[in-house]
């Protein structure tokens, strides 16, 4: 059997060309040459293309055909177009800005995505709403008609916001960059609750894996990817901060006023929920998490703390700025702090409504219930 794998060299690639090997595949990757990865054993051949452009995936993929494409990279849309010329059976990869509310949750009613949120919720509607996620739906649909009309078995994954090793613009290094800069704290939005699902590279690569040895499972179907167990934002400062050897107090400031958390949201965007449903992937495909999401955060810290990424003048000033707004919502936080410890309030004691009498024969108890 023969695989190619459009794209690669990126967070997931490695664990997808090296696990379509342990399935016993003949594997190719196609890139733009720009980079490569030394996960990759030298033996698999490197086809060298640009997979935005028409004109540029013909020319790579001429006289060229496998078993099987994935394409993780390039414009998926013209991949669908072209690939059933070249392949049996098609994976593609998009993501979560399709769903309709991702950066607008204020255009759902009520506002803000149905949590967790299923395969078949509301799509962005047209391209003056929110070009890049219509882009994403039209792409996704460009694969599913391929499949309908024949020309390949199609199946797509929605990743999630995928961390460890391999990323282009780690979120993870900002916040292990406060623990080594001895930060006394980090601003986030509404306490640091927010829920965003993430994935493993590893663990999503798995899914797509899951796929490509299951094709009757899979054919003509969309899947939603992710870790199983989820972290809020707060908790992944406390992960970072136990795999760092430190502390630092979390501030929480309403969603409107965290300007120096955004760099750390989808998009820069607000801080509404967005929890896939994965139920489809789990019962159909029987997707687990290869690797726990605890020890997955601890492999993440590790490996940028062994490769730090490579830090720009345009890095070093927006962190920053950063640091500067965050040390002046700090001080308006500590200031309303004391202004609310000083309102005059009554802490009451929680009694659940049930009788619960200390002697029989009584039509009340205690507390008249």
């Amino acid at each position: 059997m023969k695989a190619l794998v459009i794209g690669g060299t990126g967070p997931t690639g490695p664990y997808l060309v090296n696990g379509l090997i342990a399935q016993g595949y003949d594997v190719s990757i196609m890139h733009r040459g720009t980079h490569d990865s030394d996960e990759i054993p030298a033996s698999v051949p490197r086809i060298i293309g640009d997979p935005h452009f028409r004109e540029t995936l013909r020319e790579a993929l001429a006289g060229k055909s496998f078993d099987l494409i994935i394409a993780t990279y390039g414009r998926i849309r013209y991949v669908a177009e072209i690939a059933g010329a070249h392949c049996d059976r098609l994976i593609t990869v998009g993501g979560a800005p399709c769903y309709r509310g991702v950066l607008q949750p204020e255009n759902l009613f009520p506002a803000g995505l149905q949590v967790p949120l299923p395969e078949d919720a509301p799509k962005v509607p047209d391209i003056d709403e929110f070009r890049f996620g219509y882009l994403v739906r039209i792409s996704e649909e460009a694969v599913m008609e391929g499949h309908t009309a024949g020309r390949y078995s199609g199946t797509h994954f929605r990743y999630p916001v995928v961390y460890g090793p391999r990323q282009l613009t780690p979120a993870v290094w900002s916040i292990m960059r406060r623990f080594m800069d001895k930060r006394p704290h980090f601003v986030l939005p509404d306490g640091g609750l927010t829920l965003t699902t993430r994935g493993y590279s590893e663990n999503v690569a798995q899914a797509v894996l899951l796929a490509a040895e299951q094709p009757e499972a899979a054919a003509g179907q969309v899947y939603n990817c992710g870790d199983e167990l989820q972290f809020t934002w707060k908790q992944w400062i406390e992960i970072v901060g136990r795999e760092m050897g430190g502390e630092i107090e979390v501030i929480g400031v309403p969603d409107a006023y965290a300007y120096p958390a955004r760099t750390l949201m989808m998009f820069f965007g607000p801080s509404d929920h967005q929890i896939f449903d994965l139920y489809k992937l789990k019962s159909e495909l029987g997707y687990r998490d290869v690797v726990p999401p605890l020890e997955a955060m601890a492999r993440t810290v590790q490996w940028y703390r062994d490769n730090p990424p490579e830090e720009n003048a345009g890095f070093a000033r927006v962190l920053a700025e950063d640091y500067e707004m965050e040390d002046a919502l700090a001080a308006v936080y500590h200031e309303s702090g004391a202004k609310y410890a000083a309102v005059d309030h009554i802490v009451r004691d929680f009694h659940h409504p049930y009788p619960h009498p200390k002697q029989p024969g009584l039509d009340k108890d205690h507390r008249a219930r």
